[in-house]
């Protein structure tokens, strides 16, 4: 057994020892060697000679010494799989390059909570804050960066989704296929997309012809991040009596509870309803049948708004800084869209069941 030096060495010593540099022997020590690339034998040697000279990073005594903590913190709505997770595996992913703490809470859209995490975040002196589908109301002492917020408020940076062109790109296909007696599901009303992509479905349908049937738009209630709301709102729309041939959901979760709603009535997906997605998440690939959506690129939007705020704290963002960060979708094309039925058709098909 290696026996310890009574004294600790310093990084510098540390560093001497094993001929490296310090920055090198710092990076492996914090946890940042895989983004530097330094090799796995290297790591090996200093995390070896770190515990047989009692060597340990003082975290502490470096925010202690440059006046900072080097900690960010993230407001969700939920920790369920699908968006949030996206999100935050690329915020993940740029924070640890970079070697900052990050804390996450989940709001689950409760006013007080809503009020309080900002405030316990700032208490616990974070350097920033990364909100993700969320609409902080308060003006925050420190930078802020949204993920879908929407907010357009000074010292907040938004990452944000072309909307017109998602919308654009599902209609069309929808329209490629025949589709002109389409069906809506729209968003909660905590959601901070739901306006915008309401919006931009209305200004490009006018824009493609396409006229909305009011009596087949469905606004989803509730906090269930599951597909129990997109079911409910199906559900209702099928209540009306209005035949429609396919079914653009405001996310790829309410889209599966669409698909399940149908199948409830006995209608197939696709060949008497198509249906389209949004987000583009893990599980749209993998359902029965695999789901043709818009993909928005969550990870890329996440990896964007932790780069932009550390971009922010090392002062190297030009002033004034931009309302809007934009980044751009694209349509996957799965099974769960085919040509349209004839609509007397559908009507007939579903007046039997």
């Amino acid at each position: 057994m290696t026996r310890r030096t009574h004294k600790p060495i310093s990084l510098k010593e540390l560093a001497a020892l094993l001929n490296l540099s310090q920055s090198t022997v710092s990076r492996i020590i914090n946890g940042n060697a895989a983004a530097h690339r330094i090799a796995e034998e290297t790591q090996e040697r200093v995390l070896q000679a770190a515990a047989e000279h009692g060597y340990f990073a003082n975290s502490v005594a470096r925010s202690l010494r440059q006046q900072r903590t080097y900690t960010i913190g993230v407001i969700v709505p939920e920790i369920s799989e699908g968006y949030s997770t996206a999100v935050l595996s690329g915020i993940e992913d740029e924070l640890l390059k970079d070697g900052f703490f990050y804390f996450v809470v989940s709001h689950r859209h409760r006013a007080d909570l809503l009020k309080t995490f900002p405030r316990l975040m700032l208490s616990r002196s974070v350097e920033g804050i990364i909100s993700v589908d969320t609409h902080i109301e308060d003006d925050l002492p420190v930078p802020q960066v949204a993920v879908s917020g929407h907010a357009r408020r000074p010292g907040v940076i938004n990452i944000e989704l072309d909307h017109a062109q998602a919308a654009h790109m599902a209609l069309s296909h929808l329209l490629e296929l025949g589709h002109t007696n389409i069906a809506f599901i729209k968003g909660q009303e905590f959601s901070s997309d739901t306006h915008q992509r309401w919006q931009a479905i209305e200004q490009e349908a006018r824009k493609l012809g396409i006229t909305i049937n009011p009596y087949l738009i469905g606004q989803m209630s509730g906090p269930d991040p599951g597909p129990v709301p997109g079911m409910e709102v199906t559900r209702t729309l099928l209540a009306t009596g209005h035949p429609f041939t396919a079914v653009f959901a405001f996310n790829d979760v309410s889209a599966i509870g669409a698909i399940l709603a149908l199948r409830e009535k006995g209608l197939r997906v696709p060949e008497d309803v198509s249906v389209v997605g949004f987000d583009d998440v893990l599980i749209a690939s993998t359902t029965n049948p695999p789901l043709t959506t818009i993909h928005q690129p969550l990870r890329a939007m996440g990896q964007a708004a932790a780069t932009t705020l550390l971009t922010v704290l090392r002062d190297e963002m030009p002033q004034p800084y931009p309302a809007a960060i934009t980044v751009y979708p694209r349509l996957v094309v799965r099974s769960s869209t085919s040509s349209a039925p004839n609509v007397s058709h559908l009507n007939n098909s579903v007046a039997r069941r």
